[in-house]
């Protein structure tokens, strides 16, 4: 039986598992002499490549090796470990260990300095050392400031006060409490920055309207408010001489809505928290105060007799 040095066109290949494969070699294969061919476990023993051998394999391997190292040497992570502040979380930067840190004493932001603070807050500091509000507008008033004061009047105010200011508004017909009377006898003796107050912070059932208007436009809706008021109380004296002057009842006669200079009233869908006072018109906020009202101060003990 011809052993293996002499070829019996079988040859015996080796795998990485140890296991052998013979293989059918033709007669050019065999006149090459033996040799030895490296398979992988699992690859159902199909050769890698004729010219391969295992020193080659090797240097693949290594060669690949090295290529990851650099690769990965390659992707640092500086970017992504940056020293950085996130917002709401902590930082081992600080002594306190909080992120978001304190503004600085003295400093005022960019855009923030607000140094007229009339303007933005519509009351000063009395003498008494509460706040005071004041008749008096921190810009000149142009027509162009009341033309813009009515727009944003008849945008947020009129659904309550209506667009004439006498709380009459669509809002209050369908069951809100009763808006204030621009017109009686409280409104017409309050400041003109009591207005710009009120937009900011709100009044009784009114909410604030700081978020819907800038400063400049409370300002704006203010003195339109004065001039509101001035126009629901015009006398014919006060027209310019040589101004026709028609009544408001002819004008709706002529356009055909004659009800519309009709009185208006309060309809039986509005919501009065309390019986108003009539002297301060219809309908005013409960309880009606005087426009002047009186303080008193309880005495703590009997004061001294005169010399």
């Amino acid at each position: 039986m011809p052993n293996r040095e002499q070829g019996t066109g079988s040859r015996e290949q080796f795998r990485l598992d140890g296991a052998t494969a013979p293989v059918i070699l033709s007669e050019a294969q065999r006149s090459r002499g033996p040799r030895r061919q490296v398979f992988f476990a699992g690859v159902n023993s199909r050769r890698i490549c004729g010219c391969f051998s295992f020193a080659s394999v090797q240097q693949l391997v290594a060669f690949a090796g090295v290529a990851a190292l650099l690769f990965i040497a390659g992707c640092r992570q500086d970017m992504q470990d940056q020293p950085k502040i996130i917002s709401q979380r902590g930082s081992e930067m600080f002594a306190d260990h909080r992120g978001a840190r304190p503004q600085v004493m003295n400093t005022v932001a960019r855009g923030q300095l607000r140094e007229d603070s009339y303007f933005y807050t519509g009351v000063v500091q009395g003498a008494n050392g509460y706040r005071e509000e004041k008749e008096l507008m921190p810009f000149p008033v142009t027509l162009d400031v009341l033309k813009r004061g009515q727009e944003r009047f008849n945008i947020y105010c009129t659904p309550c006060h209506s667009r004439v200011g006498n709380g009459l508004g669509e809002i209050v017909e369908r069951g809100y409490k009763p808006a204030a009377n621009l017109h009686d006898q409280v409104r017409l003796t309050q400041p003109i920055s009591h207005y710009f107050y009120v937009m900011t912070h709100g009044y009784g059932a009114m909410p604030d309207y700081a978020a819907q208007l800038t400063p400049v436009d409370r300002w704006a809706v203010a003195a339109y408010i004065r001039a509101l008021q001035l126009s629901q109380a015009a006398k014919v004296d006060d027209v310019p001489s040589g101004v026709q002057v028609r009544s408001l009842q002819d004008i709706a006669t002529d356009l055909g809505h004659a009800e519309y200079a009709q009185p208006w009233t309060l309809p039986d869908s509005a919501v009065q928290a309390r019986a108003h006072d009539a002297s301060q018109g219809t309908p005013a906020l409960a309880p009606a105060n005087s426009a002047d009202p009186a303080i008193k101060i309880p005495a703590t003990k009997p004061a001294p007799a005169a010399k």
